[in-house]
């Protein structure tokens, strides 16, 4: 009687211990740094979480249009020691700039320009002048413009509208609406709902060598 006690403590003692040893493995396996309360499952590599990223860039239409000409002469002064921007006014180590929007990339008689910047093709636009102003090695690689770059976007639209003002005055784009540029040809990501899994389900599929999320073989 005693031996037939002392086998089943033993089987209780051990089926505790292997599962208290699976609790284990599965708390180290799918351990967490940083659990965030209410929310379970497991990731699922590949797929893209539905809770966002980073917050989209406004568009440059929509700077332009916010844009004011009088803060962006104001930026502009950044730029005096090295150009003029008034009707006739003379070259420095800068071409003027008088009328610069619309014009082709190197238009100024009498500058010497570098071939970087003489050779970028076609005229200078609102899109290109924005480039240009946040970072001009970048825009034209080789170009002896010093200059590092505005880094606000803000501060660039505002120059530009500025620029625009003095002998231009091309018509500003139209602002983009909220979600149009997503709606006109940006791909749907695809929203894949969290698996619940019970730690138990996990831990059988893997000691059968399934996939714990499908039932195929690993």
């Amino acid at each position: 009687m005693n031996d037939n006690s002392n086998t089943i403590a033993g089987w209780v003692l051990g089926a505790g211990i292997a599962a208290l040893g699976l609790s284990i493995a599965f708390g180290e396996v799918f351990h967490s740094e940083t659990p965030e309360e209410g929310k379970q499952g497991f990731a699922i590599d590949g797929v893209e979480s539905s809770d966002g990223g980073g917050e989209a860039a406004v568009p440059l239409a929509n700077l332009l249009a916010a844009a004011d000409a009088a803060e962006g002469e104001k930026v502009f002064k950044k730029c005096v020691a090295c150009h003029t921007i008034a009707q006739g006014g003379a070259n420095g180590i800068g071409p003027n700039l008088w009328a610069t929007l619309g014009k082709p990339h190197g238009h100024v008689p009498g500058f010497a320009y570098s071939d970087a910047l003489k050779n970028v093709p076609g005229n200078w636009d609102f899109a290109g002048m924005n480039e240009w102003l946040k970072s001009p090695k970048k825009y034209a690689p080789g170009t002896k413009m010093s200059f590092a770059g505005l880094g606000k976007p803000e501060d660039r639209a505002n120059l530009i509208v500025y620029l625009n003002s003095q002998g231009t005055n091309l018509p500003l784009p139209a602002p983009v609406a909220a979600g149009a540029e997503a709606a006109a040809g940006s791909p749907a990501t695809e929203i894949v709902p969290e698996v619940k899994l019970h730690p138990s389900d996990v831990v059988l599929a893997r000691l059968h060598g399934l996939s714990p999320f499908s039932g195929t073989e690993l």
